[in-house]
């Protein structure tokens, strides 16, 4: 009897890429640990054996959130081994690992946004006349520019994430509307407005850039394409931030910043969980400790007494 890592991949037909790939990676170093014991199933596998293995981890100085992340995907597994009749009984049914300490997400000022989202205006390709480049590259670079505005507009002011926003197709923008489509975790859609610079930024992009991106080999319906004609990937988003962004950021702070102005803003907590598509409150009550933090700092600095 074999683990069947094939099999329980397929069991994840619901979950994001990203938390399959975790999962899978999860999976693959506990057969490993545990096949150096001398286990080669599930069957095999006890609860005794699942504390030592997250001991293990522990003493291997893996990071706490590291190791709760590992637990969860243990707990997933072996729930479905039981169900796949791979093993009798479930040994890691309340498997727990200390979780990880929280850590308030960097939020960007709106002075940093305001750099990030208006660059100094640019020439184009029309105007350059750099000499020894072609009319095509230099359309090509105006594209790149043009997408990469819509892609930061669209992070901050609709506090996507980097994978929602790079999985965009056509068929989900209804920008004459200032709304998209969003397929979040789990497989789950929303529908979430868009702000008018956004719909600007999207409008120049789609008439006067995506074509001069487009390979034969591009996917048909992706709304952003990278400089090779593929679909924009999240290390792509990475260094879009790394170009535009005046502090050291990460294109997940543009939806940490969105969260928080929009709480700063005065707005409810639960139409901000719904924008961010949190399935639970909890998630979304992190951002009222920014926000707390953030008037904390506002009232150190400001009061002659504080």
């Amino acid at each position: 009897m074999s683990w069947d890592v094939a099999g329980f991949e397929r069991s994840l037909d619901g979950a994001s890429r990203a938390t399959v790939a975790a999962y899978l990676a999860d999976v693959a170093a506990f057969v490993e640990w545990a096949g150096r014991s001398g286990v080669t199933s599930p069957s095999g596998v006890d609860r005794l054996l699942l504390r030592r293995y997250l001991a293990y981890l522990a003493v291997r100085r893996y990071a706490r959130r590291t190791i709760a992340r590992k637990a969860a995907a243990l707990r997933r597994y072996f729930a479905w081994a039981l169900r796949a009749g791979l093993a009798e009984a479930d040994p890691a049914s309340r498997l727990s690992a200390p979780s990880g300490e929280s850590r308030l997400p960097r939020v960007l000022s709106a002075a940093e946004i305001t750099e990030l989202l208006e660059p100094p205006p640019r020439a184009t390709a029309e105007s350059r006349g750099v000499a020894g480049t072609s009319r095509a590259s230099g359309e090509r670079r105006d594209a790149l520019e043009l997408r990469d505005d819509a892609v930061l507009e669209l992070l901050y002011g609709s506090g996507l994430r980097v994978a929602e926003c790079c999985s965009l197709e056509l068929g989900d923008l209804e920008v004459d509307a200032g709304a998209l489509r969003v397929w979040g975790k789990g497989g789950k859609q929303r529908r979430v407005p868009i702000s008018g610079p956004s719909a600007s930024s999207l409008r120049a992009y789609l008439d006067g850039g995506r074509e001069a991106l487009v390979s034969p080999s591009s996917p048909p319906g992706a709304v952003f394409l990278n400089a090779r004609g593929s679909r924009l990937g999240t290390r792509d988003v990475r260094r879009i931030v790394d170009r535009r962004s005046p502090v050291p950021s990460h294109p997940h702070a543009l939806r940490h910043s969105f969260a928080t102005h929009m709480l700063d803003g005065g707005a409810d907590l639960r139409v901000v969980q719904e924008l961010l598509g949190h399935a639970s409150l909890r998630t979304t009550q992190v951002y009222t400790h920014v926000s707390r933090e953030r008037l904390v700092a506002a009232y150190r600095s400001a009061h002659p007494r504080a």
